[in-house]
Parts: C-alpha cells; sequence; structure tokens
C-alpha cells in the first residue's frame, strides 16, 4: 500500500490525482491518514511538527504500507529531511517517505525549460503557503541547490486553509482575502507561482483568474503525481512490493463524520472506508 499523509484535508487533492481512473497511479492500494485533531501543522514549532510526522509515518508503516506520500508542505518542509536521513535508516530502512516540494520544484524548472528561460536570471518565481512552509525558506533552497539565479518572493497566507475546511471558499469575503494575499505578489510581476500548499489546489481556477494568463501556476497535486509516476518507473523493486487492489482506506485522528462529510467535498466521491487513528 502508499500511505497519504497531511494535517488535515489538503493531502486529499494528492491522493484524488493518485486514483483518477486516467491515472497509471490508480492500480495502487492507497491509505490516507488526516491528523485533522492536532491540525493545522502551519502554527505548530519545528519540533512539534515533526514529532506528529514520525508518529504519522509509525501508523502508516503499522498498517502496511511501503512507501508514505507527506501531501503536507508544512510537514515537508520542516520534517522530512530528518525522517530520511535518521528515523528510517535506524526504524525502517527498506521503506520510503517522499514529500512535495522538490516536484513543485521540479515543475517550475520544467516550464522555464519549454519557455527557453532556464538559464536566464532574474526570472520571479513566487511562492505561497503556511507560516511555517514560508517561514523554513523550503523552496528557496531547494532552487538554490539547483544553482540557478530566480527571484523567490514567498509568501505567507495562513487565513486559506481555514476558510477552504470550512467551506467559505466561495463567500465574498473569502474571494477579498485571497486578492489580497496575491495581489502583493502580481505587484512583483513574477511569471511563475507555486502553490506551496496542497489544500490551494481547491481555489487552483481563482488564483489563475487572479493572477492573469501571463502567471503559470503550478497545481502541486498533478506535479506530486507525475512525480510518483516517474519515481515507481525508477524503482521496480519498490514498486513490485506495493498491492494493486485499487483498495483505499481513510483514517482521521478526530471525528470520522465531520471527517467523512468535508472530505467527500475535496475528493468529489464517496469516503466508504474510514476509521479513527490513535497514536
Amino acid at each position: 500500500m502508499i500511505g497519504v499523509f497531511d494535517s488535515g484535508f489538503g493531502g486529499l487533492t494528492v491522493l484524488k490525482e493518485f486514483i483518477d481512473k486516467n491515472s497509471p497511479l490508480s492500480q495502487y492500494d492507497y491509505i490516507y491518514l488526516g491528523d485533522n485533531a492536532r491540525a493545522p501543522y502551519g502554527d505548530k514549532s519545528p519540533e512539534v511538527i515533526y514529532k506528529y510526522t514520525q508518529e504519522a509515518v509509525d501508523f502508516l508503516f503499522s498498517q502496511g504500507c511501503r512507501l508514505i506520500i507527506i501531501a503536507c508542505n508544512t510537514a515537508s518542509a520542516n520534517a522530512l529531511r530528518k525522517i530520511q536521513q535518521e528515523f528510517l535508516p535506524n526504524k525502517y530502512p527498506a521503506k520510503r517517505v517522499l514529500g512535495v516540494v522538490i516536484p513543485a520544484v521540479e515543475a517550475v524548472m520544467e516550464e522555464l525549460e519549454k519557455s527557453a528561460n532556464l538559464k536566464k536570471e532574474n526570472n520571479k518565481i513566487g511562492v505561497i503557503g503556511t507560516r511555517h512552509t514560508i517561514g523554513s525558506k523550503a523552496y528557496e533552497k531547494e532552487f538554490k541547490k539547483r544553482d540557478y539565479k530566480l527571484i523567490i518572493y514567498s509568501l505567507a497566507c495562513p487565513l486559506l486553509v481555514p476558510l477552504i475546511e470550512e467551506g467559505l471558499i466561495k463567500k465574498v469575503a473569502a474571494r477579498m482575502i485571497l486578492k489580497s494575499y496575491l495581489r502583493k505578489l502580481k505587484e512583483k510581476k513574477i511569471k511563475i507561482l507555486i502553490l506551496g500548499c496542497t489544500h490551494y489546489s481547491v481555489l487552483f481556477e481563482p488564483i489563475k483568474k487572479i493572477m492573469g494568463k501571463n502567471v503559470k501556476v503550478i497545481n502541486s497535486p498533478q506535479a506530486v503525481a507525475r512525480k510518483l509516476i516517474d519515481y515507481l518507473a525508477r524503482h521496480p523493486e519498490i514498486a513490485k512490493k506495493i498491492s494493486r487492489r485499487k483498495k483505499r482506506k481513510y483514517y482521521t485522528t478526530d471525528n470520522v463524520d465531520q471527517f467523512k462529510h468535508i472530505g467527500e467535498k475535496f475528493l468529489k466521491e464517496k469516503i466508504i472506508n474510514i476509521g479513527k487513528a490513535s497514536f
């Protein structure tokens, strides 16, 4: 099985791409874990985020997962490296955990290559996310590793996640808040915008409309799905150990009925096999 973990509901936008009937990833079995009882992670300390992420990884491996996708930018930015370098080698050396930051960065590189701008200087890239994702400078660090001279404008948008999870994104006030955030990046004349929180995929179309046709918006869940296909093709020794019966199982650390109600809005389909997780 493949585990998909998020602090709340945003990771369902990633799972939605995985289980799409037209995707080669839909053949695999998945377990989704939402740590809704302790969400959001964006206002927690890095130490707490790592502790919560480690507990989630432990839980998903105990359920039979061979590979886990941390479908949470905050956890990917603040905990993934330590999970990969310290936790897995000591406890689960044969298993793997991947995140969502690198796929989005690689998607930007691909877009720049398409437009023949990759070797040019001063390409302006925008990133929006939670306070901790932005504060970690995870995207800046990944771009720097690639040694490209890009100008990164990062912006924390702390009000968007609660507005999305409360189902208020179509309200006039919510759209005004979104426009207020994005105006700051429009003024910088960025070329590409990364949605550095998986929740924000729900706002993909309004964000595209606000940013205008001259700005390419990177949809992180789609980028993660493409990179997972590539990863499994490059690692057949992992792919062959993952069960392929198209089974789906959902867990939440909070109210099951509430998760089902909101989760179905994210997935655009019924959630049937759902349970309460405790760790």
